[in-house]
């Protein structure tokens, strides 16, 4: 109540502008602590419009505190009618072209690219991997093109000769080039990992020890996420020694022990007539599991191994299922497996 009634008790202009001052930092704590502080799913449009709101009023506030501190904004105006009258207009005719041209280029490449997605979406083959790939880094290539030209048309509009400019800036690139080798590496790796196909976007592949999905591939960058949605960004020209696992099919093996007491030849044979009848219920097979036959003499087992074709990197999941299965068929045959059993023997005198 004190610091109310010494605010009225100062000059009008102080009190106001004060108010004004803890009416902005009041605005802005309420947005910050009540509002979007309290709610995380917030809408993120509703926050821009928030943060739109509070940058008017502080420029409201500015303006109606100077007009209250009787700034004179005469000159300040006069400055700025002389500047629209002696350059502004003389080149609106520029103005206007340099606006056209960034509105064309915009719709240009939004076309372009919607031919690209249209066309690859009509054209089927045989690897959809590739088009992705391919389709991705023409998208790419085209939008530099496209920026490139309306570039050199907007300094054309604004009087700038684009030939002296252009072998200014093959001189700048032979500089620049000098000192950037490591960037060329990089185009250059990513043109041959591209053309030459040693992987496509969603391929599986283990590059240094990481392995994963690869989900983006451009001309200096190759982004790859693993199983736990960690993604590693790759410079094209260390991405070497490169490990596709999506080249060929994946094979699932999996080993397990019978009782010394029973018969192989006859675990072999119903294992062969069995398995072929869990491929229904696995999809991810693509070919009928075989019985590889014994693997070891193990201390307290027979081991057996089995084996099946499965899609790229599907044999993971492919061996637990056939576990689960060979398990019924070994219970279902009364077919022992044998857990660890140590035999102690007893001295005689004991």
């Amino acid at each position: 109540m004190g610091i109310i009634l010494y605010l009225f008790s100062l000059p009008v202009t102080i009190t106001i502008t004060v108010l004004l001052v803890l009416l902005i930092i009041g605005f802005y704590i309420v947005i910050n602590k009540f509002i979007i502080g309290k709610n995380e799913n917030i809408n993120k449009y509703f926050i821009f419009s928030l943060y739109t709101l509070l940058f008017i009023l502080f420029i409201v506030a500015i303006f109606y505190g100077m007009v209250i501190w009787e700034f004179d904004f005469q000159p300040y105006i006069d400055d700025i009618k002389n500047i629209i009258s002696n350059n502004l207009l003389k080149h609106i005719g520029a103005v206007i072209t340099t606006v056209l041209i960034i509105f064309a280029t915009g719709f240009v490449i939004k076309i372009l690219k919607f031919i690209i997605l249209r066309s690859s979406s009509v054209v089927k083959t045989d690897n959809e991997k590739r088009k992705t790939t391919i389709m991705k880094v023409t998208m790419s290539i085209i939008n530099y093109i496209i920026k490139l030209i309306a570039l050199l048309l907007i300094l054309s509009v604004w009087g700038v000769n684009v030939l002296p400019a252009l072998a200014g800036l093959g001189i700048l690139g032979l500089v620049v080039g000098l000192g950037a080798q490591g960037l060329i590496k990089d185009v250059i790796a990513g043109f041959f990992i591209i053309f030459e196909k040693h992987f496509d976007i969603g391929d599986m592949i283990e590059v240094d020890g990481f392995k994963g999905e690869v989900i983006d591939i451009g001309l200096k960058t190759t982004r790859v996420k693993n199983w736990v949605e960690d993604v590693k960004i790759f410079n094209n020209s260390s991405v070497q020694n490169v490990i596709n696992f999506s080249r060929t099919q994946s094979l699932a093996i999996v080993e397990f022990g019978i009782a010394y007491d029973e018969d192989v030849d006859k675990t072999i044979k119903i294992l062969t007539e069995e398995l072929p009848k869990i491929r229904e219920s696995i999809p991810e097979i693509v070919d009928d599991p075989v019985c590889a036959g014994v693997v070891a003499l193990a201390d307290s087992s027979v081991n057996l191994r089995v084996m099946a074709k499965t899609k790229t990197e599907a044999h993971y999941g492919v061996e637990r299922a056939l576990r689960k299965e060979i398990k019924k068929i070994l219970d279902a045959h009364d077919i022992e497996i044998p857990f660890p059993q140590v035999v102690i023997n007893k001295p005689k005198n004991e």
